[in-house]
């Protein structure tokens, strides 16, 4: 009898039955941290996508500006051309309107070359107002036009001045060569434009 208690004893302390629950749970968490880095992947894919993205319309961007400046480029490179032929119509000019206000423009052009004078070596700071003042003791100064450049607005150095009388004239030709804003004038008298000549001189008949 106290053999068969004892097999019975140790049969039931030598026979453990083992768990069968606890492995099973340990195989589902490992499957969420093998997704992480692929979720990292995307995310760096994304941000790839994106950023070349950006720089794919910075480049058009870059381009159409370019295509734009190369426009503007052409444009005022025609516009330069075309103003060879009108620069002298860009000026800065003052009407003094002494006695005959009317005479510019009601006299004949060759009339009004004979009454002004070409002065040269201007300094580019010049003013109308102080070329009028140098001028002034020599007759009364209708016009005064210092030529400037038609794209840049920038004085070329040069200007003319239209006088009341033609005897003023010869009195602003001595004037040649007199110092102003420390530079030496050039002073002569306007080239007079005939009407019906032309380089091959005179028409005949």
């Amino acid at each position: 009898v106290d053999c068969t208690h004892r097999q019975q004893t140790t049969g039931t302390m030598t026979d453990p039955s083992p768990p069968t629950t606890t492995a099973e749970p340990s195989g589902e968490p490992a499957s969420t941290t093998t997704n992480n880095p692929t979720t990292a992947e995307e995310e760096e894919d994304s941000s790839l996508e994106k950023l070349q993205e950006e720089i794919r319309k910075m480049e058009e961007e870059a381009a159409l500006l370019a295509h734009q400046t190369d426009q503007l480029t052409k444009s005022s490179s025609s516009g330069a051309g075309a103003s060879t032929t009108s620069t002298s119509t860009s000026h800065t000019s003052i009407t003094t309107g002494g006695g005959n206000a009317s005479s510019s423009s009601g006299a004949s052009a060759p009339k009004r070359d004979k009454c002004s004078i070409y002065v040269g070596q201007v300094d580019y700071s010049t003013t109308p107002e102080e070329l009028l003042a140098h001028f002034e003791p020599c007759g009364t100064v209708e016009r005064v036009t210092i030529v400037c450049d038609k794209i840049t607005g920038k004085p070329k150095g040069y200007a003319y001045l239209e006088f009341q009388e033609e005897t003023s004239v010869q009195n602003a030709l001595k004037l040649d060569g007199s110092e102003f804003k420390e530079r030496h004038l050039k002073v002569v008298a306007k080239r007079v434009n005939e009407p019906g000549m032309g380089r091959g001189g005179g028409r005949m008949g």
